[in-house]
């Protein structure tokens, strides 16, 4: 009989050689992990999962695709994920806002986008994978072992739920190496796959839209400070005759009442006052009556709509259902003060400036607007504990400054 001739070492070496690497390998991952947390920037930021690969994963995988290179015996067979980082982001749009940032940061050897090419029968999990070069200031201070040269990391970058299908079908599918051929269950995996996936959806959906309502609602607050300023004789021709560009965006398609707000908000940048105090006013006129809290943004804003319109009396009128509906709206307070400082009653300006800064008393602007109230009846030296205060909290402003120097002068101090 011909003597076999046995090619690949036997598991135990295999084994041994893998498990050698284990402290390397572990190292690089970690120096790679925590080079992705210091440097990857989201408003929501990510969490993180790390392994190395396990032995038996790793054998059944080098067999498989790599037989011929074990027969190097002692010799390491570096696979693409040995050392696997996931990046779990909250929203889909963060996915690719972190792939970008991968690049940026490490030499990418591939990316595949997995799922990607799958129709909606179908129950495969997506997910970006990022195969990157170690960096040098990844790499162990002191190795015993030779690092292969091709050795690289894979960083997988998911959603909240596509990491957590993934989870599931790993356990259901994968371990047990498991592929259904019965159409019910086939039929069952798939559409809590497409579930999963329109709950991403919604949920960007949801994001967008906050995002939309959050650049609306400032640039409409800006322009409500432009208007401030404007009726504001303390403030300077120069500033005056800036004019600050505001951001625009489409308005969101109506239907709810968060759909009407955004739209009427809106409608508001964008000049369209009778536009939008009519949108705010169907939202306080509907039914059922919204609860509270939505009855004093609602009038909030609708409050700030007239006071662009110069008709103060309203915007008096919903400022003052806006806290009668919620107590703690320190910015409806805020607004009264203003709209009585348009009015010249400085007296119920302070009143209402105090009660906004009783309930935040960290707002630098409402210091420096009630300053202006106190000097217009004659409180000098409140005035100037009220800029004093500003000035600690980092308003910078050439209108304070224009105060202040005026009520120096005004009081005679270091003269």
């Amino acid at each position: 009989m011909s003597k076999i001739t046995v090619t690949i070492p036997h598991k135990d070496e295999i084994q041994k050689t893998y498990e050698s690497y284990n402290g390397v390998l572990t190292e690089i991952k970690d120096n790679i992990e925590a080079k992705l947390k210091s440097s990857i920037k989201l408003a929501s930021m990510p969490t993180y999962k790390s392994r190395i690969k396990s032995f038996n994963s790793y054998y059944r995988k080098v067999l498989r695709l790599k037989a011929e290179e074990v027969a190097c015996r002692g010799k390491l067979v570096a696979l693409t994920d040995m050392m696997g980082i996931r990046i779990i982001c909250a929203f889909m749009e963060d996915l690719h806002n972190v792939e970008q940032q991968v690049k940026d940061l490490f030499d990418v050897k591939e990316v595949e986008y997995k799922g990607s090419g799958q129709n909606f029968r179908e129950f495969g999990y997506e997910s970006i994978h990022v195969l990157v070069a170690i960096p040098d200031d990844c790499m162990p201070e002191h190795c015993d072992v030779e690092i292969p040269a091709n050795i690289v990391c894979e960083i997988q970058i998911r959603t909240i739920l596509q990491d957590a299908w993934a989870e599931v079908e790993h356990e259901l599918i994968y371990k047990t190496e498991f592929t259904p051929f019965d159409m019910p269950l086939r039929r069952k995996l798939a559409s809590i796959n497409a579930s999963l996936s329109l709950a991403d959806t919604i949920f960007q959906e949801i994001r967008d839209y906050q995002n939309k309502l959050q650049m609306e609602t400032a640039a409409r607050r800006e322009s409500f400070y432009e208007k401030v300023d404007e009726t504001t004789s303390e403030v300077s021709p120069e500033k005056k005759a800036k004019k600050k560009e505001i951001a625009r965006i489409s308005p969101f398609v109506r239907g709810t009442i968060d759909d009407m707000l955004l739209e009427a908000i809106h409608a508001h940048n964008n000049g369209e006052l009778d536009k939008a105090i009519l949108i705010y006013t169907q939202i306080l006129e509907s039914t059922p009556v919204p609860p509270a809290p939505v009855l004093s943004v609602v009038f909030k804003h609708r409050g700030m709509a007239y006071f662009a319109s110069n008709d103060y009396d309203n915007a008096l009128k919903d400022f003052t259902s806006s806290v009668e509906n919620d107590s703690n709206g320190f910015r409806s307070y805020y607004f009264m003060g203003i709209v009585y400082s348009v009015k010249s009653d400085y007296e119920n300006a302070v009143k209402y400036f105090t009660k906004s800064l009783e309930i935040n008393e960290f707002q630098s602007h409402a210091r420096f607007r009630r300053a202006v109230a106190l000097s217009k009846i004659g409180e000098n030296e409140k005035a100037l504990e009220d800029i004093s205060a500003a000035e600690a909290m980092g308003l910078k402003d050439e209108d304070l400054t224009i105060l202040k120097n005026k009520i120096i002068k005004k009081m005679g101090i270091g003269m």
